[in-house]
Order: C-alpha cells, then sequence, then structure tokens
C-alpha cells in the first residue's frame, strides 16, 4: 500500500526535529554552563547582590546562530550601555515619572538605530533606560556590571574555548539544505504516487520549509564570513572557505530547480505522474547521500554518479510535457555536481553526454568545531 503524503509528511517534520535537536545540544550544553559561570562569578567572586542579570546577559548573548554569537555579544553590551546612560541622563533630569519613562526609551531606541541598527541592540537599550529610570542610578551600575560580566564570559566561551570553525558552519547548513531538498523531492513523489483519493493539498506546505532553509544558509554564509575575519586563529581559513563558498552559493539555484521540477511534477496528467515518481525518488536518494557528509569527496562522488545515473538512458523525444520534465531533472542534475564542486561547463557536458561521473577537486577541509 502506497503511504499517505500526510504520513511522509509527519516522517519528514520527524526528521528535521530530530536534526534540529542533535544540531542544537552542544551550542544549548555550551549556554547552560556560561550561564552557571556568570552567575558564579557574579555573585561569588564579585559578591553582587542578586545577579540575575549577568546570566541573562550571558544566555541572551549566545542565543544565536553559532557563526553570530560575539556579534550578538557586542550588540547586548553597547545595548545595556547605552540604555543605561540614557536612564542615568533622564533619570537625574525628570526622575520616576512617567515622562522619564517614555523619553528615556524613545532615546535609548533612537540611539542604537543609528548605531547599530539590530534588534537586539534595541531591545537591550530600553530595557536598560527602563530600569535605570524605575531604580535609579546604582541598578544601573549594577546592570552594566552585570553586562560586563555575561558578555565577557559569551566572549570567552564563544571566541576562546569553542570558537566555531567557518567551513564547518557553512557544511552544517549545507547539510541541512541538501536533507531539505531531498525531504521535499520525496514528498512529491510520494504524493506523485499516490492514488487520487489519498491525494493531499498539503504538498506545498511541506515544499516550503525549504524556503527557510535557503534562507538559514544565506545567514550560514554570512556568518562564516564573519567568524573568519573576526576570530583570531580562524582567519587562516579565508581560503577555504572562499573554496567551498562558491558551492553553497550554488545551493540556491538548486533549491530553485528542485522547486520548479516539484511544481512542473504536480501539473502532469496522472500517468506521466506515475513515470516521474521513480526520477524524483531517485534524486531525493542523491541529495539525501550528499547531505550526509558534504564535505567527503567519496561522498560527493557517488553522489554526483547517482545523480548522473537518473539522467543518462533519459529520452529526448516524446509528449512535450516529459520531455518538459526531463529537461528540469538535467537541471537539477547539474546544479548538484556544480553543488559537489565541478566545473560548470564540465557539469553541463556530462549531463548532455551521458558521463558516468564527473571530475570533482578534493573539498576543502572543515575542522569540527
Amino acid at each position: 500500500m502506497i503511504p499517505r503524503a500526510t504520513d511522509a509528511g509527519r516522517k519528514g517534520r520527524a526528521e528535521r526535529l530530530l536534526r534540529r535537536v542533535r544540531d542544537n545540544l552542544w551550542p544549548m550544553f555550551q549556554q547552560a554552563v556560561a550561564a552557571a559561570l556568570s552567575w558564579w562569578i557574579a555573585d561569588d567572586l564579585i559578591d553582587h547582590h542578586v545577579p540575575l542579570f549577568a546570566p541573562i546577559a550571558t544566555l541572551v548573548a549566545l542565543n544565536t546562530p553559532l557563526g553570530g554569537r560575539g556579534s550578538n555579544t557586542v550588540r547586548v553590551l553597547v545595548g545595556v550601555i547605552t540604555g543605561v546612560v540614557v536612564g542615568d541622563l533622564a533619570y537625574a533630569l525628570l526622575g520616576h515619572g512617567t515622562a522619564a519613562f517614555g523619553l528615556a526609551v524613545f532615546a535609548a531606541l533612537l540611539i542604537t538605530l543609528v548605531l547599530d541598527g539590530e534588534r537586539i541592540t534595541m531591545a537591550q537599550a530600553a530595557v536598560g533606560a527602563v530600569i535605570c529610570v524605575a531604580a535609579g542610578r546604582q541598578a544601573g551600575t549594577n546592570r552594566v556590571l552585570d553586562a560586563l560580566v555575561g558578555g565577557a564570559v559569551a566572549l570567552v566561551f564563544s571566541q576562546l574555548l569553542f570558537p566555531v570553525h567557518p567551513v564547518a558552519l557553512l557544511r552544517r547548513a549545507e547539510s541541512t539544505t541538501l536533507s531539505g531538498l531531498a525531504d521535499a523531492l520525496e514528498f512529491t513523489a510520494r504524493e506523485l504516487d499516490a492514488p487520487e483519493e489519498e491525494r493531499t493539498a498539503r504538498t506545498w506546505e511541506e515544499v516550503r520549509t525549504v524556503y527557510s532553509l535557503l534562507d538559514d544558509l544565506g545567514r550560514a554564509r554570512a556568518d562564516s564570513i564573519s567568524v573568519a575575519a573576526r576570530t583570531l586563529h580562524r582567519r587562516r581559513d579565508r581560503r577555504p572557505l572562499s573554496r567551498e563558498m562558491a558551492g553553497a552559493l550554488h545551493l540556491d539555484l538548486l533549491g530553485n530547480s528542485c522547486f520548479t521540477l516539484v511544481r512542473r511534477a504536480l501539473s502532469l496528467d496522472a500517468a506521466c505522474q506515475r513515470e516521474f515518481a521513480p526520477v524524483l525518488r531517485d534524486l531525493s536518494g542523491a541529495l539525501a547521500s550528499f547531505a550526509a557528509a558534504p564535505g567527503s569527496r567519496p561522498v560527493r562522488r557517488h553522489a554526483t554518479r547517482w545523480a548522473l545515473g537518473v539522467v543518462r538512458d533519459a529520452p529526448d523525444a516524446g509528449p512535450a510535457q516529459a520531455v518538459a520534465m526531463w529537461e528540469n531533472v538535467r537541471l537539477v542534475v547539474q546544479d548538484v555536481l556544480v553543488s559537489a564542486g565541478a566545473d560548470t561547463e564540465a557539469a553541463e557536458r556530462a549531463v548532455r553526454e551521458g558521463a558516468e561521473e564527473v571530475q570533482l577537486p578534493e573539498p576543502p577541509r572543515g575542522r569540527r568545531s
């Protein structure tokens, strides 16, 4: 019996949930240890009375994707210090009144909007201003001290003890994106195979989740560049990162060609859909194998051979909709080859000539973060 598309969707969501938990366990453990350390420093070493904001500052600073933790920490510190300075001035001029609250918050938001424009900076500035106006200058001083302790611990964890490797950071995002594309094609294949009465209207709901994965990949690219540029002992990784970046950029094109393939497949007549369901399932398998270890040359070679096998005996003639589908399939395969490191012209030639494999360079090394 063919599995229902809803079952495939639940399986895909469960797998994504497991990947999310697996990928975030170590960063969450770091956050917990760093927060406890911040409390201990502020409470025992500095003897700060109820140092709540020290672990809070650490948690806020580290509660961001791995590549952005250092920048996030700086934003927290800038926001807190700006808010406290503005709040102190408002308190000195206007006291505890409603006007002081409104003026302090507006000024803190405006200043940080000009300085940084990031929401976390603006939020920390506004909170710092409110605390100063509500509780007085000493509360503001304690808030700055807590932020300095929490920020220092966050920087030690993110920049010295556990700095993320920029290539490894990018590879994680690549793996997640490739897995998402594989899930989308597998879900669509199941939908094409299912009897008419068992089909659902949720295909695009499942496929649309890949858009967010491509957005995450874009942020990972930016974060990896930032890590390589700003972390002292990661600057030597800028050359391998630039090589890896080329394949990661091409994943956007691969995502778009997969979306086009899905849309076209769902518009086919019933007979043609059944013909192309195994093709989409094969492409899904190639992408899933690539996602398993995108930094491994043997894995890349296996995935590209698998993808090339999908189009090796593809017909060049036939019904118009079938010919158009095969052209789209070839484009997906070509994008897989380029994403794996193949030269664009070599990938196009391999697909056109029905080659068994394409030459791939050795991937840049991405040490574990």
